[in-house]
């Protein structure tokens, strides 16, 4: 899992599809107008479809024939699997190969190739996906953090993707009825590999790679995954139900509902989207009751016109809830529900409430109704871009067991969505990430490192050995795939960085502020979130974000003071010679290895949009989580007390991530960015000079590609007669 902003929530959308039919049918408002597609397009547009792909089948079965066969004639292969575990650590699959627990790649390496993976600078999975896609430098892509700034309000905005209002209404009542588009644009540029391959006739089926919402058309399928919103805007927002008054307390990421047990009974509610429908913006609740049976063992939930038995310590199955806003709208969501405690008092987690892939209130896939079609195939599913709620964890809402049984409960709806498409493809690419890898790392990690505070504040309850069964069952998972293939087929296993310890935090803002390049206002020492009581117009440079550092530059910030050009580049070169090796005095340790200037970065079109120095961490030190949401105090360095005691987020150098292949390599340093390239070189496609990435595969192609090749050619006249 990765740093989940909680910074300010989009508001939601109407279906885009309802553009089509303009002006035929009024938009109806962010977060109301969902139901309209749910209950009638998409089923309406799905006969339709399906009718025309009746009718046309003939016709389109031979188009394709002639076009594959053009598109397969360079090609050195006929299937590709990617299969993306992220943050899969290389030292530790090193380690546990040596120790003959990971047999299944070490069988790649050992006939293939294995490799450390060079990530991205900075090493932040929103970036390396990126890269990792369009085989582009983050200044070709435009990804460089999880958050990027507003330069008018010094607010943190999603790099990834912009969720807007309609700009246009119809009053009608007590309501707005929207006139006009509302704003879903994906922020990510360049071309992903998938969208070239299709263009020459070779069909992909892509899951849940990051920084892919909003789904952009291609020939071939794709689910969203990483910064998929859920139903209230935001990028996970959990709830906990509780009748003990002092546990009602701020939780990151999410949302207390306090509630009272009457004779057995707690009538509650669920709390939804804003109801932007209404003049008044106000939210939509959806009434609970819950019903304590006599064993103090179960309870039973009604909610939505559904009744069903929960036990303790237990998760329901995906219940599907539906909002109504007004004018016969319906907005889908689905959630599970886990109660930790029933008596003296009551506990319950509720997952973020998640789009509803039969009847999506966003697109969440291409095409359209492809996640129509998964849900039909295999029931609900997860498909919330951060789906494993680590901040549900970090908070005490779940229980490490809890957690890691809906992680799990996640994977394995990947795996069955990925072998579906597996069994499937005969011709062309599957690519799937699995986050399990990261987000069991990121709360876990501690348990390899007897030194971490958290382990010293006594919140460990689950086995050492939860990092390494992890690793075997991803070792598994590859063993599953590699039987799937044939002398046709190739699979790549990567991860987009590896993992370290995150022992302790350093405050950025707070440095910048003891050194005097931050400012607050008059009669302030510190400052709450998001910059809250900074003097913008003494500050010359603030840090935002997983690892960025910004100069409050005239022209560029709104109420920026220093000049750009000279000035700048004097003030950076300062501060790299202050912040290049700063040091930890307390614990005698140095927590920057080195600050990176963008300026030294690889150009592009999009450099301007980096930060103007990015941050790599020593190994046990990340940014601190107050300085991730704009807080300025005394404090620079901190000990990482809370469960999420591993990361990635520091110096790039130290993150490698991992390389499998089963064809041999012509380099023993690849790069992220030369997957794409080398993607497009095993179909035979020639490298557009945009990439900057190189193809991974020998020039002179090894003798499996030529076997391979050499036993099409020969079968080719024997397929022949047998047609005649």
């Amino acid at each position: 899992m990765k740093h989940k902003s909680r910074v300010r929530k989009a508001s939601f959308l109407i279906p885009f599809l309802l553009a089509l039919f303009l002006p035929l049918y009024a938009y109806v408002g962010p977060g109301a107008g969902f139901a309209f597609l749910s209950s009638f397009l998409i089923l309406f547009l799905t006969f339709f479809l399906a009718v025309f792909s009746i009718l046309t089948w003939p016709f389109r079965l031979l188009f394709k024939a002639i076009k594959g066969q053009k598109a397969y004639k360079k090609s050195l292969i006929q299937k590709l699997i990617i299969i993306g575990l992220d943050g899969m650590e290389p030292t530790l699959v090193e380690k546990f190969m040596s120790e003959g627990k990971l047999q299944n790649l070490s069988k790649i390496k050992n006939t293939g190739t294995y490799a450390r993976l060079q990530t991205t600078t900075p090493a932040i999975s929103p970036v390396a996906w990126s890269s990792f896609m369009t085989g582009s430098n983050p200044s070709k892509h435009n990804i460089f953090d999880f958050l990027s700034r507003d330069t008018k309000t010094y607010l943190p905005d999603l790099s990834s993707a912009r969720i807007g209002k309609p700009k246009k209404y119809l009053s009608f009542g007590k309501y707005n009825i929207p006139l006009s588009k509302p704003e879903i644009k994906g922020l990510r540029k360049s071309i992903p590999f998938w969208k070239i391959l299709g263009k020459q006739g070779i069909f992909s089926t892509i899951l849940r790679v990051p920084i892919t919402f909003p789904p952009e058309k291609f020939s071939g399928h794709l689910l969203s995954g990483m910064c998929a919103p859920d139903l209230k805007g935001s990028q996970g927002t959990f709830f906990f139900y509780t009748s003990d008054k002092d546990k009602i307390k701020k939780r990151e990421g999410g949302i207390n509902i306090p509630v009272d047990i009457t004779n057995g009974k707690i009538k509650t509610y669920i709390s939804g989207p804003e109801n932007n429908l209404l003049k008044k913006e106000k939210e939509l609740r959806l009434p609970l009751t819950m019903t304590i049976h006599e064993d103090k063992n179960s309870v039973e939930l009604e909610v939505s016109g559904q009744k069903f038995n929960l036990k303790k310590n237990s998760f329901s199955d995906w219940i599907k809830l539906t909002f109504r806003p007004g004018l016969g709208m319906k907005i889908r969501a689905i959630c599970r529900f886990y109660i930790s405690q029933i008596h003296p008092h009551f506990e319950m987690y509720l997952t973020p409430l998640n789009i509803d892939p039969e009847k999506p209130a966003l697109p969440i896939s291409h095409p359209f109704i492809y996640s129509v079609y998964l849900s039909k195939l295999r029931g609900s599913f997860i498909t919330l871009g951060e789906a494993n709620d680590t901040w549900a964890l970090n908070e005490g809402a779940l229980s490490e067991e809890a957690f890691l049984e809906l992680t799990y409960s996640n994977h394995k709806e990947w795996e069955d969505m990925m072998f579906n498409a597996i069994n499937k493809t005969r011709k062309g690419l599957v690519t799937c990430v699995f986050e399990t890898t990261d987000s069991i790392q990121h709360m876990f990690w501690r348990y390899l490192d007897n030194a971490h505070p958290a382990l010293r504040s006594g919140q460990t309850k689950m086995s050492p050995q939860v990092i390494e069964e992890l690793y075997s069952k991803m070792d598994t998972l590859v063993g599953k795939v590699l039987e799937k293939l044939d002398d046709h087929s190739a699979l790549i296993i990567m991860s987009d960085h590896g993992f370290k310890s995150f022992r302790r935090g350093v405050n950025l803002n707070s440095w910048l502020y003891l050194e005097g390049y931050l400012s607050l206002k008059d009669g302030k020492k510190k400052s709450e979130e998001w910059f809250k009581d900074v003097d913008w117009n003494k500050t010359k440079v603030y840090a935002l974000g997983l690892g960025g550092i910004y100069i409050n530059q005239k022209s560029r910030e709104t109420h920026g003071i220093v000049n750009p050009d000279q000035e700048t580049k004097a003030l950076k070169k300062e501060l790299l010679e202050k912040l290049d090796g700063l040091k930890d005095e307390d614990k005698d340790s140095v927590a920057i290895n080195k600050v990176f200037d963008r300026d030294e970065l690889p150009p592009g079109p999009y450099i301007d949009n980096c930060p103007d120095l990015v941050v790599g961490y020593n190994e046990g030190y990340r940014v601190s989580w107050d300085s991730v949401t704009g807080k300025v105090n005394e404090t620079v360095f901190e000990d990482n007390t809370k469960a999420w005691s591993g990361d990635h987020c520091i110096d790039p150098r130290i993150v490698p991530g991992i390389f499998f292949s089963t064809q041999k390599i012509n380099t023993a340093n690849p790069s992220i960015i030369d997957i794409a390239p080398t993607v497009l070189e095993l179909f035979g496609l020639d490298v557009p000079s945009h990439m900057d990435g190189q193809a991974l595969i020998n020039t002179q192609e090894d003798s499996s590609l030529k076997k391979n090749k050499q036993r099409k050619k020969e079968n080719e006249p024997r397929k022949s007669k047998r047609l005649h």
